[in-house]
């Protein structure tokens, strides 16, 4: 899902390591000139959804969630479930929404047809979210009661060491079908290829809002996230390495960038064991119980 732009939320460094280079996917800044005329072959095309992707099979990704509203039960983000009491998301999915107005699908590939909803207890947004701009889009929710397992819902490992360049993922979502168009009614599946930060940089002719705590993708033209995918997951052999973060759209061609699970591990163990001791890693929604 696109999202508004949003402020940045600015909080003390206090000892957590912040990204910087050396509702939704987001849209990146506008291309240059340059770039413009580099990747126009690709511009004028937006066919889309997990753009490029397939109808994804019930029980092919358990860990995804849809994070929706619970005024109208309407899909807004992606998600993906770590154990049985939270999700990873993007911050920008999450970020000025009160947490009683949002609630987690799963158990689906049909986002209007969960095995299951949880309400949101809190989230949690990475303290340094947009600061520098488009880095550190992460979030933790928290739910209200423990999900239930079945065969459609269960965790997503977390990794231990880094991707290798060339890496065979995998992206699931809702994305639209096409640029500003609606949410497909199945879970969609791409195969996509992790680019390594310091190509990826290369082909992005150094682009600063692409940090060391973002991951990269590039695939083929007409494959890559759209809004709807964001917060969604990115998975190498099941294991969740990424969380849809931000890109030029729709799939031209063009990388796409995650929020690195690996880069943040260590603020996910924080702020999941409650053994966080700043504000920094307990930076929560602070809406007022209801």
């Amino acid at each position: 899902m696109l999202s508004r732009s949003l402020t940045a939320t600015c909080c003390l460094f206090l000892l957590l390591v912040n990204c910087q280079p050396g509702v939704s996917k987001r849209l990146g800044p506008e291309l240059s000139p340059e770039k413009k005329e580099k990747f126009a072959g690709s511009l004028g095309s937006s066919s889309s959804r997990v753009i490029g992707g397939t109808d994804a099979v019930d029980g092919e990704a358990p860990y995804q969630v849809s994070l929706q509203g619970t005024l109208y039960n309407d899909h807004m983000c992606g998600g993906a479930i770590i154990n049985k009491d939270w999700v990873l998301t993007a911050a920008h999915c999450v970020y000025g929404y009160n947490p009683p107005y949002l609630q987690v699908a799963t158990g689906s590939t049909r986002w209007a047809q969960p095995d299951a909803r949880y309400q949101v207890k809190e989230y949690y947004v990475h303290c340094n979210y947009n600061f520098p701009n488009y880095h550190n889009d992460i979030a933790l929710i928290h739910l209200n009661e423990s999900i239930v397992w079945n065969e459609y819902t269960q965790p997503a490992p977390l990794p231990t060491e880094p991707l290798v360049d060339g890496a065979e993922l995998v992206l699931t979502g809702w994305g639209s079908t096409e640029l500003w168009g609606d949410t497909p009614d199945v879970l969609q599946r791409a195969n996509l290829k992790y680019v390594e930060y310091n190509r990826c940089q290369e082909i992005m002719g150094g682009d600063d809002n692409n940090g060391i705590c973002h991951i990269c993708t590039l695939t083929d033209e007409g494959k890559g996230a759209c809004h709807g995918d964001s917060g969604g997951p990115l998975t190498w052999q099941g294991i969740l390495v990424g969380l849809v973060n931000w890109g030029y759209p729709c799939a031209i061609g063009y990388p796409d960038t995650f929020a690195s699970v690996y880069f943040n591990r260590d603020w996910i163990s924080r702020v999941t064991s409650g053994t966080c001791d700043s504000t920094c890693h307990c930076y929560a929604s602070n809406y007022p119980s209801l």
